[in-house]
Parts: structure tokens; C-alpha cells; sequence
């Protein structure tokens, strides 16, 4: 099982500095590559200070140039946002300046509050993804395209510069759901999920159906893998775990208000909102725990066979103790499942 580390800006504090929070991904993914974690995942979202990315491929290549072997996710990339006429092309350059490193996380969005202000009814995403994925991926595999869909029309084009390899990045869908796992795996994706507060039987409805497509396909379906994201941190004692908990409970009254709550936002900065979700409940559902419980947790994903566990460190802890976090995670844990 192998792993990596979500740079996903949290900003709870405005003068902290656009310029420092970045420059804290920036040092978190050069300690990961050092520490020989597997991958970097970069979030994009737009107009709030949560998972704060709005420019995930420009943050990708400028990784790019101060790391060496980690590979750089997008997870994800919010594709009924942009033109697919154009995002081919930054795709394609995005691929050569990370010298082959990138892989191209994709999905429709989760929030409404920044999707509908871009111009895009929230209602309408799941149609409008559909046919941007499809319109990508013939760019990005063809030379010649023209296209006369519901959302796409336009005469044959061809994207410049060419994909360094026919249909450009290794793709990766994010997606919840078993049954939508299922056929995104089917038509040859890798999968990157997460029950957020679900149960362990979410957890495990998402594996199967993961592994059940997988059964289904041919020779081509062995390289696909299903990464898993969870907010982690690994404590110094039980003292420590429970500020990283009650870090993340504020976390969650934030995120909870634009994924699943009114949207309230005031200038960027999203109100926290009162959680029905106890901090005890909460942190049964995270990997916020000392080093020996992280194991115990982490086993259950590994006989599960899960491919990958990518961890959101950022969720309103210090630089210092994130950066502690990242290296005893990667010598007290990361061994015990890459021996």
C-alpha cells in the first residue's frame, strides 16, 4: 500500500498570506519526495478558503521543478469549469514540464457555492462532466476532432503541442458512489474514493465494487488502482491527538457548510456552522492518532487491498507539526506496508 500526501490549502486566517500557505505545500511535498512517499495530490477549488488551489496545474509544474521522483495528482480537477478546448493544451504542457510525473485526477465538483458562481448550474455538472470527459479524451488521443454534443460544438481542431503519449496523463476519477466505481473502473480509470463519515460497510460496498469491475476486464485492468483519502496526522501522545481533533472538528464545520450545507461565505472566508456530528464520532471517522494506532487503523485498508491512502494533512495545524507529522508517518508507519 503505498501513500500520499494531499497539499490542500486551508486558510482559516487571512493574514497569514496566500505566499506562506503555499510556500508550506511547497516544503510539504519536497519532505515527501525526499521521504519516498509515492505521490503529491493537489485539490482544485475556487473563491473559499478551504482546499484553496485555483490554479492545480501551475502548482504541478512548479512541484515539478523542486521535486524528483514523487508523482503529482490532481485530485481533481473540476472539468465542467473549464473548455476543454483549451484545458487539453495546458494539460499536455502541464504533462511535459512534469516530465511524465502528472496524473490527471478528474471529476464534476462538490460544491455549489463555487461552481454556480462560475456559471455553471450545480444541477446540471454530472451531464456537462460527461461530456467534457468524453471531449478531453478524443483530444487528447486524436489529432483530428469536431464535436456537435449539448455543451461542445465545433469544427475539427486539432490541440498543440501533442500529448508526449496517445491520450496524454494517466486519468483518475473521483467518485463515491460503488456503482459509479464500478463503471468508472470499467472504462479504465483509476479510482480515487472516500466514505468521508460514512460507515466501514461504505468503505468496503466501495472496494468490491472496485474489485468487481476489475474481475470483469481483461489483462488491462491489472494496472488500475483505487486511492483512498482521509484527514491524518500522527500525534506526539494522547494529549496532541486530541488538539489535532478538535483542529479538524473546526475543519469540518467549514467544509461541512460547502459540501453538504447553505454555502455561507463572506469574502472568501466560509462561515464554521454548528455540526450535528459530536467530536468523538468525528474522530472515529479520521486517522488523527499516535503512530501505533495509525497502524492498527491503516491495517484494515491494507487487507482490503487498497492501493494507495492519501493523507490530508492540512486542516488547521501548524507548519512545524505537519512537517513532524509527514517524516514520523513515513519512518514509524509507512514500513510496516512497504516492508
Amino acid at each position: 500500500m503505498k501513500f500520499s500526501i494531499q497539499l490542500s490549502a486551508y486558510y482559516p486566517d487571512k493574514n497569514y498570506g496566500g505566499d506562506r500557505i503555499y510556500q508550506d505545500m511547497l516544503e510539504q511535498a519536497v519532505l515527501a519526495d525526499q521521504l519516498a512517499y509515492d505521490a503529491v495530490s493537489i485539490t482544485e477549488h475556487h473563491l473559499i478558503n478551504i482546499l484553496m488551489m485555483p490554479a492545480p496545474l501551475i502548482f504541478a509544474v512548479k512541484l515539478a521543478a523542486h521535486t524528483k521522483n514523487i508523482k503529482i495528482m490532481t485530485s481533481i480537477v473540476v472539468l465542467p469549469i473549464h473548455d476543454m478546448r483549451t484545458y487539453a493544451g495546458e494539460v499536455v504542457v502541464a504533462d511535459i514540464f512534469t516530465e511524465g510525473r502528472l496524473m490527471l485526477g478528474v471529476g464534476r465538483g462538490a460544491y455549489a457555492f463555487e461552481i454556480e458562481r462560475m456559471g455553471v448550474p450545480m444541477d446540471s455538472t454530472q451531464a456537462r462532466f460527461n461530456e467534457s470527459l468524453d471531449v478531453l479524451q478524443a483530444l487528447l488521443s486524436e489529432e483530428e476532432v469536431s464535436w456537435d454534443g449539448d455543451y461542445y460544438k465545433f469544427e475539427p481542431l486539432t490541440i498543440m503541442p501533442r500529448p508526449l503519449r496517445k491520450g496524454g496523463p494517466q486519468m483518475m476519477m473521483a467518485v463515491m458512489n460503488p456503482e459509479g466505481i464500478y463503471h468508472c473502473t470499467k472504462r479504465g480509470f483509476h479510482i480515487q474514493t472516500t466514505p468521508l463519515a460514512g460507515n466501514h460497510q461504505l468503505l468496503i460496498d466501495q472496494v468490491s465494487a472496485f474489485n468487481r469491475a476489475k474481475n470483469e476486464m481483461d489483462e488491462s485492468g491489472r494496472k488500475l488502482s483505487l486511492s483512498l483519502s482521509r484527514v491524518a496526522h500522527v500525534a506526539k501522545n494522547e494529549r496532541d491527538k486530541q488538539e489535532k481533533i478538535a483542529f479538524a472538528y473546526d475543519y469540518y464545520s467549514r467544509f461541512d457548510n460547502v459540501f453538504t450545507g447553505p454555502g455561507e461565505v463572506e469574502a472568501g472566508m466560509i462561515k464554521p456552522l454548528p455540526r450535528t456530528q459530536t467530536m468523538d464520532e468525528l474522530a472515529e471517522s479520521l486517522l488523527i492518532c499516535t503512530s501505533n494506532e495509525m497502524i492498527e487503523k491503516l491495517q484494515p485498508y491494507a487487507d482490503l487491498g487498497i492501493d494507495r491512502v492519501i493523507l490530508n494533512v492540512n486542516f488547521g495545524a501548524s507548519q512545524a507539526d505537519t512537517l513532524e507529522s509527514i517524516e514520523c508517518f513515513a519512518k514509524e508507519v509507512m514500513p510496516h506496508f512497504n516492508p
